[in-house]
């Protein structure tokens, strides 16, 4: 993308569209769907390389655990369970829904996903959620009005131990869409994720 007004990167904890200057949220907490918009910067789009797995997976761990560390939260193991099912809801999206966000609300686990309409890294999409922190306000256990954090508190939910994500490039562009599944799943309500 040679302009920052035509990279558009989508976040879900369960759905987050996030556009140019506005970002469109729909989360599922005991079955009540909730739409929020929110002001957030677009991160610049950076092309990523043919990451290999391993690689992809450390990206992913790393920037989890550093947004734990940061309040005192003990880091996240890799599942291979997890990021088993998150490849195979992926690729599901991929080749038959064309790229549309899955409808993670049945779902044991908690659930973050991702759309950019560029092939966006892990470090960039998990950034972007743990970014919400600025927004959220754990004393109250709020999210500043006009924003979203249910992607920022499932990244750091204390009683989450496992975390598996994986990625795909869509048709549409290149765009890439990141699913991660957490367990136990956090961003239960009426309780505080740390």
């Amino acid at each position: 993308m040679s302009s920052l007004d035509q990279q558009h990167l989508f976040l879900g904890w369960n759905w987050i569209l996030l556009v140019p200057a506005i970002m469109m949220t729909m989360t599922s907490l005991a079955g009540a769907r909730h739409v929020l918009l929110s002001s957030v910067p677009i991160p610049s789009a950076q092309p990523i390389s043919n990451t290999t797995a391993t690689n992809a997976t450390e990206q992913f761990l790393t920037v989890h655990n550093k947004a734990r560390a940061a309040v005192n939260v003990a880091p996240l193991s890799w599942s291979p369970k997890l990021y088993s099912d998150a490849s195979l809801f992926v690729r599901y999206q991929r080749d038959k829904k064309g790229c549309e966000f899955a409808d993670l609300g049945s779902s044991p686990y908690g659930a973050n996903q991702a759309w950019a309409s560029y092939p966006a890294s892990p470090l960039e999409v998990v950034g972007s959620w743990a970014d919400e922190k600025q927004y959220y306000n754990h004393a109250k256990n709020t999210c500043e009005a006009g924003h979203e954090c249910g992607t920022y508190t499932q990244v750091v939910w204390r009683k989450t131990t496992q975390v598996g994500c994986a990625q795909a490039t869509c048709a549409k562009e290149g765009a890439t869409l990141t699913i991660c599944l957490y367990f136990p799943h956090g961003n239960v309500q009426g309780q505080s994720p740390y």
